[in-house]
């Protein structure tokens, strides 16, 4: 199985952007600790197989664009065969206002290193942004 098949959510074209934000940030500003906060609430909703609650708790731009089934049937599809996660870090996360494709707000775009129990050298990119209620929720996925 090819291990880089993407996960299309509401921004088609994360993975041009997640190049370049390959350098370690520091997370420091515009709301990038609340951003991966939220990523790793999230990804905990994930790794536990509940990709139904995931879409859930994504943001309103997200559910507008993926309807639940088809998320659900994607999601499970790339992340079933990857097993288990085994270790997971943040190795960049970068502040925007702007990303292609996407209307523009505040986003965090986040790279975690990650060690899958079927893959061992992984790069999950989650980019939440901050809904018009003030909180972050997750409107971006891409494993490659």
């Amino acid at each position: 199985m090819d291990y880089k098949i993407k996960v299309i959510t509401a921004i088609a074209v994360l993975g041009l952007l997640a190049m370049g934000c390959s350098q370690k940030e520091q997370p420091s500003s515009g709301g990038t600790n609340e951003g991966i906060a939220a990523g790793d609430r999230w990804l905990a909703v994930v790794d536990a197989q509940r990709y139904d609650e995931s879409w859930e708790q994504a943001c309103a731009f997200f559910k507008g664009v993926v309807p639940k089934e088809q998320w659900v049937s994607q999601v499970a599809g790339v992340r079933g065969p990857l097993g288990s996660v085994l270790s997971r870090e943040v190795a960049s996360a970068k502040y925007t206002k702007k990303l292609p494709g996407a209307p523009d707000g505040e986003y965090v775009v986040i790279q975690y290193q990650t060690k899958f129990q079927n893959k061992a050298t992984a790069i999950e990119t989650v980019t939440p942004m901050r809904d018009p209620d003030g909180v972050y929720r997750v409107s971006g996925y891409y494993i490659r």
